[in-house]
């Protein structure tokens, strides 16, 4: 999925004296680069508004670094300006600018170990580390919210996440890339069914620039990649009567180049992308044939592919596919039948789960020797009574969890609780279907590691009356309320709140319900809604905020995590938002032809935690150093202005 205000932070973003990189690395690989590309893309943007585009400078003007930045641009390119550089021509020979640019460089870097953003501040008093808060503002709970310092495990693995509707385009940008339409491409050319009318058929363009992509896992540093494989690409009517090699070839292609750069594949199986041919056969996921199908395009996956890829995801987020694809309809295929069709699909995900996971296990695991789970997503739910919180979490997590990691039934509280709203609503059964005493048994076990998505957090509470009323609901079903804290940070998403400390809550529950299983983080992020964002603290923070957090319940939990990856890699195609929702760690321009890629201040943030395998030391902070940072990169545009435009 994917899918702040008032804050303070610091974070070391490297030690100068424990440094991997040199100063000459830091200064030609990280920091000239940066600043070059910023210099760029305001150079860009500015003339964009100096040849008549002013009605979309709004947009830019996020907040006063943007401001600022493009004011420089009119500057540059106003006569005063062109006057000014003429100027320092004429007296400022190269020598003198390059040792400019360099002191200002040094200054930069520098400035930069503690790196102070304008919404959220971090102090580091060597003597007392028990007031360090990321969001001091608002969560200061000193056992609750102190930030920890230290290390993830030695194997602990770090990633970072895409999937194949969202960023690889159709792939006929340059010729036929033989794929098949998918529900996602037939809904969202549904009117006002995505925002702005706005589409994936080129999206980041992945297909055609995987080996960029390659290239910025490499400056990463991660050690796996999570990407989803299109069903309808490989198989671009659903079934093994139409199979594409060219599909085929492109994930072999991306695979291999993985490998090569030693970055391991994570391959999601289904994440979203239904091939329509198989919808408009029999419905989709609301018939049971589609387990046949979605078992034999998995098992051309492990063979095609199992050779190389040795961690492999079945669905991801059947939640979200369920209630927002089949309850609100607000996904594809777009589907309005809560409460019924719902539970049928949820049942129909789960045994094809299972099948997959059998399959792979009877004919793959002995000589592919890889692990095989499952992605399900949920937010963490608080409440005054524990057993409210319990009743939420097994309604959304527990639906999908409990079969699979507990006893290959549902909990409990929603077979006793939808039975008995279905009998006052006048049915003769419960509208949650139920498992046989076999299947129950095929199920319980099936998957190597619990891959969990998460983003926020709400508060909860039961509703005084319940609402027996047709139609059914699943929000009836449990009859509980939801909201956010009227303070938590926003994102560039309603629906995503900034809240760390559920994280950690969340991992601990999921240890204690389902036998301290293997937990693979597979999705966590933070949305922008400010396209040229580069500065992107906020992000910053979230990503500092929520993995201390996965850090202190391997610590002082004793959770068993042993992955995390960040949503997402890119700017992308963000389902009903289209473009306008920005989690990732790459700015993709959606308006360039070529989908230009430029690196953000998250991407050097998480690089470092990624090198340092977490937070092992902390560093001085001054309250100017955000004045030197700003400043710095303002210096160096000129300069670099002077030098090369």
């Amino acid at each position: 999925m994917a899918e702040s205000d008032e804050l303070t932070n610091t974070w070391s973003f490297d030690s100068i004296q424990n440094s991997v990189m040199s100063m000459k690395e830091r200064l030609l690989g990280v920091h000239l680069p940066m600043a070059r590309q910023r210099c760029q893309l305001m150079m860009m943007k500015a003339k964009d508004s100096f040849r008549g585009y002013t009605g979309k400078m709004g947009q830019y003007y996020d907040n006063g670094t943007s401001k600022l930045r493009l004011w420089l641009g009119d500057v540059c390119l106003s006569t005063t300006g062109q006057r000014f550089r003429q100027y320092c021509r004429m007296t400022l020979s190269p020598s003198h600018l390059l040792l400019i640019l360099a002191i200002v460089t040094i200054i930069y870097i520098l400035a930069t170990r503690s790196y102070v953003g304008h919404n959220y501040t971090i102090q580091y008093l060597p003597n007392d580390r028990s007031s360090f808060y990321v969001y001091p503002s608002i969560f200061r709970n000193p056992e609750r919210d102190t930030f920890l310092y230290g290390n993830f495990p030695r194997d602990f693995m770090w990633g970072v996440a895409t999937s194949s509707h969202q960023i690889e385009g159709s792939g006929n940008v340059h010729g036929i890339s033989g794929k098949g339409p998918s529900i996602w491409d037939t809904f969202s050319r549904q009117p006002g069914a995505i925002r702005n009318g706005e589409n994936a058929d080129i999206a980041c363009d992945s297909y055609n620039k995987w080996e960029e992509d390659v290239e910025l896992l490499k400056l990463l540093g991660v050690k796996f990649y999570r990407f989803s494989l299109s069903w309808s690409r490989i198989m671009p009517d659903g079934t093994m009567a139409t199979v594409n090699e060219a599909g085929i070839r492109y994930y072999n292609n991306l695979i291999n180049a993985l490998h090569e750069a030693g970055i391991i594949p994570m391959v999601t199986l289904y994440h979203w992308d239904l091939p329509q041919a198989i919808h408009d056969r029999y419905g989709g996921w609301i018939d049971e044939a589609i387990i046949r199908d979605f078992n034999s395009y998995a098992r051309m996956c492990f063979e095609r592919f199992g050779d190389r890829v040795k961690h492999w995801i079945t669905i991801n987020e059947p939640w979200v596919i369920t209630q927002l694809g089949y309850g609100s309809g607000i996904h594809a295929p777009g589907i309005m039948e809560d409460g019924l069709t719902t539970y049928m699909v949820a049942h129909n995900l789960i045994k094809a789960h299972a099948k997959v996971w059998h399959t792979y296990n009877d004919e793959f695991r002995d000589h592919q020797h890889g692990q095989i789970g499952i992605s399900l997503n949920s937010d963490w739910f608080e409440a005054a009574d524990a057993h409210v919180a319990d009743r939420m979490l097994q309604f959304t997590l527990g639906w999908f969890a409990h079969p699979i990691f507990v006893n290959g039934d549902y909990p409990e509280t929603m077979k006793a609780r939808i039975a008995a709203i279905s009998r006052h609503q006048g049915l003769n059964e419960s509208r949650l279907p139920q498992f046989t005493e076999p299947e129950q048994d095929y199920i319980k076990g099936t998957s190597d590691f619990f891959g969990l998505n998460h983003y926020t957090t709400l508060y909860v509470t039961e509703n005084t009356v319940e609402d027996f009323q047709l139609p059914p609901s699943w929000d009836k079903d449990h009859n509980l309320a939801k909201w956010f804290g009227h303070n938590w940070p926003d994102s560039g998403s309603k629906w995503l709140k900034v809240v760390p400390w559920g994280m950690r809550r969340l991992l601990e529950w999921i240890k204690k319900q389902y036998n301290s299983p293997e937990i693979i983080i597979t999705e966590n992020g933070f949305s922008s809604s400010s396209a040229y964002d580069l500065n992107d603290l906020d992000r910053i923070a979230y990503l500092m905020s929520y993995i201390d957090e996965v850090l202190k319940a391997i610590d002082l939990d004793q959770v068993n995590v042993k992955g995390y990856a960040a949503w997402s890699l890119l700017d992308n195609f963000e389902w009903t938002a289209g473009f306008k929702e920005r989690f990732g760690l790459f700015y993709v321009d959606f308006d360039d032809d070529e989908r230009s890629r430029i690196q953000k201040d998250s991407a050097i943030f998480y690089s470092h935690v990624i090198r340092d395998n977490g937070f092992p030391n902390a560093g001085m902070t001054s309250s100017a150093s955000n004045i030197l940072v700003f400043y710095s990169q303002l210096f160096i545009a000129v300069l670099l202005w002077l030098s090369f435009f």
